[in-house]
């Protein structure tokens, strides 16, 4: 053993807590959100007719899968709190996996958080508003207090999540209820606008394939499962068919009532649905079915983030004091609290811009999307680099599918360029910042454990 690791002090570290059930609440909870209310207006806009619609839905599960499977290996051999920053420090070193975590944590996980909570605020202030600034006061309360809870404990997080979760769905049934027992026989009309003049199955795909992202958080918590890294693989695929289920049926249900050009010249194709079964009463429904959805996945984000914000603290004397977990509750509480600050700081951002939703994804997306294909190279880079570790769970078609999730991201990578332009230099001025964070340490990275 190095002197350097004898004198590294003896940390508390995550226990297994979580069940299956738990994974899967997470992962539907992270990816069914705000956008299955937003985005299949765009990807019907961008589709020639209802059967290549339900076709990019149908390949968005698939492909989804097809990535999953990938991570099932990763999480399943090297099952760490870390999830990718984790596989990136095994595949590339100390240097790219720390770029990511810096990335992480300055932009890409905390703008989600403060994003979800704006939307949750946008719509809060519909049904009770409390003056100037309302989404901003509502948005750092909702940050707050899911901060809170999950620092009370993983079990608390994990509970809340699941109730979320639960209400989530049970209003997407209930939209879907509407749509396909009460809605009247002759399709709807709404009137038609330019949309779907210039069709792009490409661009339908990035739109289905953002409405699916988020399953690969659960890599963060692949260190805290109760029964084992197969455990990791039922939940994760369970979660992609459950998801591409409700996809599936709640678009059937979209194009029953409203028709194709009704659907891709919607600005809120669930609110029209609903409007038309129900009446004008019915669309304020909706309004709390996304304020829900958008808490669900804000606590699931603020778990999954605060996790890998703890490992880069454990790997970075100069942020040691994110590497602490309090073994009591269960929960990286100092991780916690940091990340809460950087969202709060982000959501006061929107006081002085109201396009912050479109400022954020165009700076995180390319360095999202280029990480995620460094993930899908990495399940082949381990393969050659360490061959000899134990993998309870190998990816089926080895190397087949994990070069089709990586050509899936590397076509995502270039439509996110593509689409943000000059948009995406913020995010790569944050990277460079972060190269500059260890030069105020005293040591290197510390080895990862």
């Amino acid at each position: 053993m190095s002197k350097e690791k004898q004198r590294l002090p003896t940390l508390d570290k995550p226990e297994k807590r979580l069940g299956i059930s738990d994974i899967v609440a997470l992962i539907v909870g992270i990816v069914v959100g705000a956008g299955i209310f937003r985005t299949p207006s765009l990807v019907a806009a961008n589709t020639s007719g209802d059967t290549a619609f339900y076709l990019t839905w149908l390949l968005g599960g698939v492909i989804s899968l097809i990535g999953a499977l990938s991570y099932a290996e990763l999480t399943s051999a090297y099952p760490n709190t870390g999830g990718d920053y984790h596989f990136l420090y095994r595949a590339y070193g100390k240097r790219l996996a720390f770029l990511f975590a810096w990335a992480r944590m300055s932009v890409i996980q905390t703008g989600s958080i403060a994003l979800l909570a704006f939307i949750f605020g946008d719509y809060a202030v519909q049904i009770y508003p409390i003056g100037p600034h309302g989404e901003v006061i509502y948005a750092a309360a909702v940050i707050i207090i899911l901060t809170a809870i999950n620092m009370a404990g993983l079990k608390m997080g994990s509970n809340t999540q699941k109730l979320f979760t639960v209400l989530e769905i049970l209003g997407i049934v209930i939209v879907i209820g509407a749509g396909l027992f009460f809605a009247p026989n002759a399709t709807a009309t709404i009137p038609a606008t330019d949309a779907g003049t210039n069709y792009s199955f490409g661009m339908a795909m990035v739109f289905v394939l953002l409405t699916f992202g988020g399953w690969n958080e659960a890599a963060y918590i692949s260190a805290e499962i109760k029964s084992g890294p197969r455990s990791m693989v039922k939940a994760m695929v369970l979660s992609i068919i459950i998801i591409t289920t409700i996809y599936l049926i709640i678009n059937y249900t979209y194009i029953r009532v409203l028709g194709h050009s009704g659907v891709a010249s919607s600005e809120a194709v669930a609110a029209d649905l609903m409007r038309i079964v129900w009446g004008e009463q019915a669309v304020k429904f909706i309004g709390i079915l996304v304020a829900v959805s958008a808490l669900t996945s804000a606590n699931a984000t603020i778990i999954t983030g605060a996790r890998s914000n703890y490992a880069l603290g454990r790997d970075l004397p100069l942020l040691s004091s994110l590497g602490k977990w309090n073994k009591k509750n269960s929960s990286p509480i100092n991780a916690l609290l940091i990340q809460a600050i950087i969202a709060i700081l982000l959501v006061c951002l929107g006081l002085f811009t109201r396009d912050g939703f479109e400022a954020i994804v165009d700076y995180t997306a390319p360095v999202f999307w280029f990480f995620f294909l460094l993930i899908g190279i990495a399940v082949i880079v381990l393969r050659v680099k360490d061959p000899h570790s134990p993998r309870p769970f190998k990816v089926p078609l080895y190397p087949v599918l994990p070069i089709i999730f990586c050509v899936s991201s590397a076509l995502l990578l270039y439509s996110s360029l593509t689409y943000t332009g000059k948009g995406a230099l913020f995010g790569v001025g944050i990277i460079l910042l972060g190269l500059l964070l260890p030069l105020f340490s005293r040591r290197s990275l510390r080895q990862n454990s």
